[in-house]
């Protein structure tokens, strides 16, 4: 494989957010590369319903990333960060018109990923490293049900490009990936309506939801030296249903 096609040895990514669907099968992408990763779940029942296979390289830790505390405690354990993958987040259909839920939904989905990256800058230049948030195609296709999440992903996307800028000087790259309709735990619910479920599925270019593995090599390949003149970007990956 060339070395532009690959992590560097020692590589270590951090993934928030790793216990979730999407989360899960990014830590494993990395783990398959030859990485050590750390992925967090929200609680130890989070962590316990994780997909994610255990095997060496990989560590598991809980996180709340509202809580500076906790965010900042998990950087302090780490002395070497080669990417820093976002990918923790929630939603509510219908009851993100409530406020606390409404501010809920931003402090998990947007201000959690500020904090991170914030907390894990010192660490990413010391390797000129990479970080990947995970936006969503609701960052650009709002949903009436969900305002709250549509607002974080915006958010989230341009957080992403505010930091590229930056922080290019200190040698981080910082990129987004989008991800369209994927069938994970959060959207069960909406999955379960059968119409619903094909209609977004022929409106794809496949014809067909992502599945979590579908996300990571698009993650990958913006922490590998192959991307290096890459920062500031949203990449689509939601199966061709917004070029439609």
């Amino acid at each position: 494989m060339s070395a532009s096609f690959s992590l560097t040895p020692g590589f270590h990514a951090v993934v928030v957010g790793g216990a979730g669907d999407i989360g899960a099968a990014i830590s494993n992408q990395f783990c398959d590369l030859g990485a050590t990763v750390t992925a967090t779940g929200v609680n130890d029942a989070d962590l316990a319903r994780s997909l994610l296979k255990p095997r060496t390289g990989l560590a598991l830790t809980t996180l709340d990333v509202t809580s500076d505390e906790a965010v900042a405690s998990l950087a302090g354990q780490h002395q070497r960060v080669d990417a820093l993958i976002n990918c923790a987040g929630i939603l509510a259909r219908d009851k993100e018109y409530e406020i606390e839920t409404f501010m809920k939904v931003l402090d998990v989905n947007l201000t959690g990923t500020f904090r991170t990256c914030m907390a894990f800058r010192s660490q990413l230049a010391k390797m000129n490293g990479s970080i990947v948030n995970i936006a969503s195609m609701n960052a650009t296709l709002a949903l009436p049900r969900i305002p709250a999440y549509c607002a974080s992903k915006g958010g989230v996307v341009m957080l992403t490009k505010a930091l590229a800028l930056a922080w290019a000087e200190d040698g981080i790259r910082v990129n987004a990936v989008a991800p369209g309709y994927v069938e994970t735990a959060i959207n069960a619910a909406g999955r379960a309506d059968q119409a619903h479920y094909q209609r977004i599925a022929d409106r794809t270019a496949f014809k067909r939801w992502g599945q979590p593995e579908d996300i990571t090599g698009a993650v990958a390949f913006l922490c590998m030296p192959a991307s290096q003149y890459a920062t500031g970007t949203v990449v689509a990956v939601d199966g061709g249903f917004l070029a439609g």
